[in-house]
């Protein structure tokens, strides 16, 4: 279910895409695909998980269906030889990367008190640490391309107390990829690599969220944020830099008029407009 049209600006492109075995990372990478572009999923699900569905062999095979090309790599993004094994790979099957997705990430909707440290680590290691890190590795390679973007799946950098309050070492981990796009667009502007965040207004109904809040009624499919970031992969990197993009606002400039189709519940989505800060 796709408002957004796919106009072949992808194809024989490479993707590399963290987090890419389900979820919104597969919702991005099966857009991708649509367009015959070439998919690294990056993720760490190679043995079906016994709550969430999908591993990074089916998200290929649902990819390859599509009419794109499928790398799936065994990649925690918080080791760096993953990381450069699974961009080595891409580079040897694809020559090249061009657009980089950072949308693995660990969430703890916490407060202070009740957050283990252990579950902070977690968060700070694969949000923020992750998301610089592959970065930082595929640098070199979008360097080489004429049609480079980074997208952080991170929300814009709002300095209201609340935000913080409610759930402090997520928020933290979460901003901490998006200060990564306000520095890098800025650092990477004289290669013309795009670096630009993008973030859901409402709840996104993915499986992790699922079993994290046990109701998605109240949020939209993810397909809302995947036609986003096809818009905003499509833009031209050179100019197409430094934004924080909420994914209504995307499609709406994309062209969509009517988002009841991307409501899992049509009659009961005014409800949670609240651009909360959701993996």
């Amino acid at each position: 279910m796709s408002l957004v049209a796919n106009t072949g600006k992808l194809a024989g492109r490479t993707l590399f895409i963290t987090g890419a075995s389900r979820g919104i990372g597969k919702a991005i990478a099966l857009k991708a695909a649509k367009d015959g572009a070439n998919v690294v999923i990056a993720a760490k699900t190679a043995d079906p998980h016994p709550k969430l569905p999908g591993t990074i062999y089916t998200a290929a095979e649902e990819i390859e269906a599509l009419g794109g090309k499928a790398l799936p790599c065994i990649v925690d993004v918080r080791d760096e030889k993953q990381i450069q094994k699974a961009i080595d790979e891409a580079i040897k099957k694809f020559n090249g990367i061009d657009i980089l997705v950072n949308n693995a990430s660990a969430i703890s909707l916490t407060g202070t008190a009740e957050t283990d440290m252990k579950r902070y680590d977690l968060m700070h290691s694969i949000n923020t640490r992750g998301t610089f890190l592959a970065s930082k590795l595929c640098l070199p390679h979008l360097k080489n391309s004429n049609h480079a973007h980074i997208l952080n799946l991170s929300p814009p950098l709002n300095m209201n107390p609340f935000w913080f309050s409610v759930h402090v070492a997520y928020t933290m981990a979460k901003y901490g990829m998006s200060m990564c796009v306000l520095g890098m667009s800025e650092e990477f502007k004289p290669y013309n690599i795009g670096v630009n965040a993008l973030w859901p207004m409402t709840g996104i109904a993915t499986a992790a969220i699922e079993m994290l809040t046990g109701d998605v009624s109240t949020s939209r499919k993810p397909e809302i944020v995947s036609d986003a970031a096809y818009y905003m992969l499509s833009q031209d990197p050179k100019t197409y830099t430094g934004n924080f993009a909420i994914d209504e606002d995307v499609v709406k400039k994309a062209g969509v008029k009517d988002l009841t189709p991307y409501a899992c519940d049509p009659n009961d989505l005014s409800s949670h407009r609240d651009g909360h800060l959701r993996s």
